[in-house]
């Protein structure tokens, strides 16, 4: 029987019964997060190593190629391939944080979201782009700006979500990550922000800038 999580040696990749697929992969720079049914994979590039600064490092040409969907307004199904997919360039994992906003709260039926945003030049989808269905508001986002969710059609896993702030990023759930090591390591949020909004019966991560609002 496998360890479970608690038991489980955790200074190496670990990929623990977590969803119906046992297909997802881990490397020094790149790995994928799949929806719980496994009819969903995106492939990711990873921070860097700790020498090396994630917004400077530079990446090696057509290692990966966005695949970034476009943002819809309605429902609907996520059907359409991207035009032109670019080499990958510049930073990768712009940031990862703890978010403790009602609208964060709502989206994934809980009390928080763990985040992490990569740059599109530096996300594909490997399997079950056709299966997305996306959904758009921004009744409910604290900036006014439209939010694009992209679901898995069968089982709903929330893969990522898209502002019209900042358009060519995705902000990925760090629980879809296959490889639990990286929760741990490298996807360890840096911040805990709308904590004015935290449920009173959790505390704040400790180790991480505390903001209310967004940081």
């Amino acid at each position: 029987m496998a360890a479970s999580a608690a038991a489980a040696d955790k200074s190496s990749t670990y990929f623990p019964l977590a969803g119906c697929v046992d297909d997802g992969w881990s490397k020094e720079d790149e790995a994928t997060a799949t929806c719980f049914c496994g009819a969903v994979q995106l492939a990711f590039v990873s921070l860097a190593p700790e020498s090396d600064h994630p917004y400077t490092r530079e990446k090696p040409a057509n290692s990966l190629f966005s695949l970034r969907l476009p943002p819809k307004i309605s429902i609907s199904s996520a059907l359409t391939p991207h035009p032109n997919p670019q080499p990958t360039q510049g930073p990768g994992l712009v940031d990862s944080f703890i978010c403790n906003c009602t609208d964060c709260r709502k989206i994934t039926a809980s009390m928080f979201a763990s985040n992490f945003t990569v740059a599109d030049t530096h996300l594909k989808h490997l399997r079950g782009r056709a299966n997305l269905t996306t959904f758009s508001q921004s009744r409910s986002i604290a900036s006014g700006n439209n939010m694009t969710n992209y679901f898995c059609s069968t089982c709903g896993t929330l893969m990522y979500r898209v502002s019209s702030a900042f358009p060519e990023q995705s902000i990925l759930r760090i629980g879809t990550v296959d490889d639990f090591h990286l929760h741990e390591t490298k996807l360890k949020p840096t911040a805990e922000q709308f904590i004015e909004s935290r449920v009173g019966w959790l505390n704040g991560v400790e180790g991480v800038k505390q903001v209310r609002g967004s940081h």
